[in-house]
This record gives C-alpha cells, structure tokens and sequence, in this order.
C-alpha cells in the first residue's frame, strides 16, 4: 500500500483499527500478507497458529514440535477445574459457546498458569547464563530463592501422577528437534539442570509435569510467556469442547460438582432462632 491510498485511508477513518494481522476487503482475505487460498490445505493449524502470532510461517519441524505441546495438554479429566465447569455448565442448560467460556475463565494463576511461569522461570535462568553465570550457578541461585519466596518450582511435580506420563515423551520430542537443529536444546538442559537442584533441596526427586514440559517447548520456540498462558488456554479449549458436547448429549439437569449424599462440610454458628419465630412455635396457634 502506497503512502497515497494510507492517507487516503486514514482520511476515510480507515485506521480506527489498524492490525498488521489480517487485510480484508470484498473478495481478499490476506493473513500476515498471504491469501487465505493460498494457505487452506497446505499448512498445518499449529502452523496457522505461529503465523498468527508470530507473523512469519514457521519450519515444519518447528509447527511439528509446537502441535506435539498443544495436543498433550488438551485435556486431564473433570477433576480439573475447568473440565468440570464445562461440564456443569452444560447441566445448566446453556449453548456450548456459553459452557466452554465459563470454562476458559477459571484458566488463571492457580489452575493454568503454572506454565507461563516456567517458561518464566526458566528463561530468568537462561537470561543469568547470558549475563555469564554458569547453568549450575544460576539455576542453585534461582531455585533457592524461588523456594524462599513461594516454597515450590512451577513446572515440577503432579498431585496425581509420581511421574506424569506427558513429560518425559515431549522432552524426548524436544532433545530429536535440538540433535536435528530445530531448537538449540537450551531450555530442555535447564529444566533438567532444575529438576536435579530441587531433588537436592527436597531430598527426593520432583519430576517435571506437563507445565513444565510445554515450558520447555515454549521457550525454546521463542514464544514469550504471557503469550504460552495463551496457547495453554487454546489447548485444554479442545478437552474443554470435547466435555462440554459430550455432557450435552446427556439428561443430566443442573449436576453441581458433589454427588448429593456427598454434602459440604459445614463449620459455621449452631442453629440460632429469632425470639418471635421460637415464641410462635412455642405458642398454641390462634384457631
């Protein structure tokens, strides 16, 4: 586009909006400057993914190793957080689009964002190796002062797994990709030069979990971390779906998250009375 037809442009409130993401007008769709045409069937959805984000196509090797993050994340049963929202939601009586964004809206700090933090925390190390620490040093440093402030390491351990099974397969995919130049395999060697430091300080091994694996991949693609916590919610969307259709296909009506012979434990005040209702009870009614 000229400068002639953007002047023209901002003259017609052209730039209200701008994006350099997508150009579209009638009969031209134009992603990161492609033709859609030119996309559909010949890249992949992880790859449709990177160019969205990233704003150039990405090797096949390099969408390869990103789809293997997205797809081992998708899902962990309605013992999560999210998974029973959508599920509870559905019981509810409203449409999946209204089920699978109660869903996505409890992916927060606590449940979902445990990868983002890794990718942080692991790219604070990396960046310390750069100012010249070596990778022991700096991950003794980081490790022993994550534990003084928050008392754990994100990314390392699981409250249902000893050992969960998605880890090791994607660090696996990870040190293929770095021996075939995809990745240089420098986030792979923290997170393990970080799963040793902690079974040191904790006497016994933590193994790395899915939070951490994904970290691993995330960093070593390059993606920053707020935006990981963003390709997590795209993930666990399609367990989130996957729930939310299967519950809809079923008669259960308003199910809450307890059996109802499992009730709440209540630890409240004792029953108390209002004096005029124990004097009502207490009086002969008026006949």
């Amino acid at each position: 586009m000229s400068e002639g037809e953007r002047k023209q442009g901002r003259e017609r409130g052209e730039e209200w909006w701008s994006t350099g993401i997508i150009e579209m007008r009638p009969g031209l769709i134009r992603l990161r400057g492609y033709p859609i045409e030119d996309l559909i069937g010949r890249i992949s959805f992880p790859a449709m993914i990177w160019l969205m984000l990233r704003g150039e196509l990405p090797s096949e090797a390099q969408a390869e190793l990103l789809g293997a993050a997205l797809g081992a994340a998708v899902d962990h049963g309605p013992q999560a957080p999210s998974i029973a929202i959508a599920r509870m939601a559905a019981t509810c009586g409203v449409g999946i689009n209204s089920a699978m964004a109660s869903a996505i809206n409890v992916l927060g700090d606590v449940h979902g964002g445990a990868g983002e933090q890794a990718v942080e925390f692991f790219g604070d190390i990396a960046a310390a190796m750069d100012a010249g620490q070596s990778l022991e040093e700096a991950v003794e440093d980081r490790v022993t002062r994550f534990f003084a402030e928050s008392g754990y390491v994100p990314g390392l351990g699981h409250r249902f797994h000893p050992l969960d099974p998605r880890a090791p397969r994607l660090l696996a995919l990870v040190r293929e990709a770095a021996r075939a130049g995809t990745v240089g395999g420098r986030f792979a060697d923290i997170a393990e030069a970080v799963e040793a430091a902690v079974a040191r300080a904790k006497g016994k091994r933590i193994p790395l979990n899915i939070d951490g694996a994904t970290a691993v991949i995330y960093g070593e693609l390059g993606f920053p971390p707020p935006l990981t916590r963003g390709l997590f919610v795209l993930s666990r969307s399609v367990g989130i779906l996957a729930h939310a259709w299967e519950q809809l296909q079923q008669p259960d009506r308003n199910k809450g998250p307890l059996p109802r012979e499992w009730l709440w434990a209540y630890r409240g005040a004792p029953e108390r009375r209002l004096p005029e209702a124990q004097a009502a009870q207490s009086s002969p009614s008026d006949q």
